[in-house]
C-alpha cells in the first residue's frame, strides 16, 4: 500500500471492468456508503477513502495551508487515482465532494467517465442573483458555535443536516463522524466550505454529470441544483428526490440507492 493510500484509508472491493469511486462529505467518512456498497460489489471495483480531516484520518496530516481551499483535497483524488493506477472511473461525490470531482475532473478529464453530483453546491453563500442558502450573518453564527463548544453544535447540527430527530440512526450516525473530528479541523474545513465559490469553474467541465438533489436540504437549496444544470459545461441530468436532509445515503437509503444505481449504470442520452 502506497503513503497515499495508507493516509486515506484507501479500500477497494468488488470486481469489474469499471471503477466507482465514493468520496464522502463533510462531517462523514467513508461508512456513509454502506448503504450502497452492496449493490455495487458484484458489478463494479469500488474504491473507498477518507478524506484527510475525517475523524479516521491522522491529524497530523491535516495541513491547513493545503486544505485552505478545495484543491487539496482535488490533488488528493488525483494522487489517489495515480496511485491505484486508475485511467478511468465513474465519480460519486457527496456534499462538498461534488465540487472536489468538478475540480479534479477540469484538471484531468480523462480520468473520469461522468461525474455523479449528490446534494452539491458549487456556492453556499448569497449573492446578488444568486441563492445559495446562507447569509453572512449564518454563517458567523455557525462557526462561533463551533468554537465555543464543539460537542453541543454537532448534537444540535446533525438533526438539522439529517431531517430528523436526535433518536434516529441516522442523526446518530452523522453525530458520530461528526464528532470524531478534531474541534479546529472540523471548523477550517467547515470555513473553507462555507466560503467557497467554484461557479466561474463550471463553464470549463466537460465530463458529462448526473445532479442529484433532495428537494429539501438544509444545506443546499434544490434551486442549486438547476443552476448547475444550466451552468455546467457538460451534458448533464437532473434529478431531484422526495428525499428530506442533506445526507439521503443515512436517512434515506431506501430511496437514494436505487436512484444513484441507476445513475451509476446507465449514460446520458444526448
Amino acid at each position: 500500500m502506497g503513503i497515499v493510500e495508507e493516509a486515506h484509508n484507501v479500500k477497494i472491493i468488488g470486481s469489474g471492468e469499471q471503477t466507482v469511486v465514493l468520496c464522502h462529505g463533510f462531517g462523514t467518512d467513508q461508512s456513509c456508503w454502506k448503504h450502497l456498497i452492496p449493490h455495487l460489489v458484484e458489478d463494479y471495483r469500488v474504491v473507498l477513502f477518507d478524506k484527510m480531516g475525517a475523524g479516521t484520518t491522522n491529524p497530523d496530516y491535516f495541513d491547513f495551508g493545503r486544505y485552505g481551499s478545495l484543491e487539496g483535497y482535488a490533488y488528493d483524488l488525483l494522487a489517489i487515482l495515480e496511485e491505484l493506477k486508475i485511467e478511468s472511473c465513474i465519480y460519486v461525490g457527496h456534499s462538498v465532494s461534488a465540487m472536489i470531482g468538478v475540480i479534479a475532473s477540469v484538471s484531468r478529464p480523462d480520468l473520469f467517465n461522468k461525474l455523479i453530483m449528490l446534494s452539491g453546491s458549487p456556492r453556499y453563500l448569497n449573492d446578488v442573483d444568486y441563492f445559495g442558502g446562507f447569509d453572512q450573518e449564518d454563517l458567523d453564527q455557525l462557526f462561533e458555535a463551533m468554537q465555543s463548544n464543539y460537542k453541543a453544535w454537532c448534537a444540535g447540527f446533525a438533526p438539522l443536516a439529517v431531517g430528523g430527530d436526535m433518536e434516529s440512526m441516522s442523526v446518530q450516525e452523522f453525530s458520530r463522524t461528526l464528532f470524531n473530528m478534531r474541534p479546529d479541523i472540523a471548523l477550517s474545513i467547515a470555513q473553507t466550505i462555507f466560503y467557497s465559490d467554484y461557479r466561474q469553474l463550471l463553464p470549463h467541465v466537460t465530463v458529462p454529470c448526473h445532479i442529484i438533489q433532495s428537494v429539501k436540504d438544509l444545506a443546499v437549496p434544490v434551486v442549486i441544483s438547476e443552476y448547475l444544470h444550466q451552468n455546467l459545461g457538460s451534458n448533464n441530468i437532473v434529478e431531484v428526490m422526495s428525499t428530506d436532509g442533506h445526507l439521503p445515503q443515512l436517512s434515506s437509503p431506501d430511496v437514494l440507492v436505487p436512484v444513484l444505481l441507476r445513475h451509476i449504470r446507465s449514460n446520458i442520452v444526448v
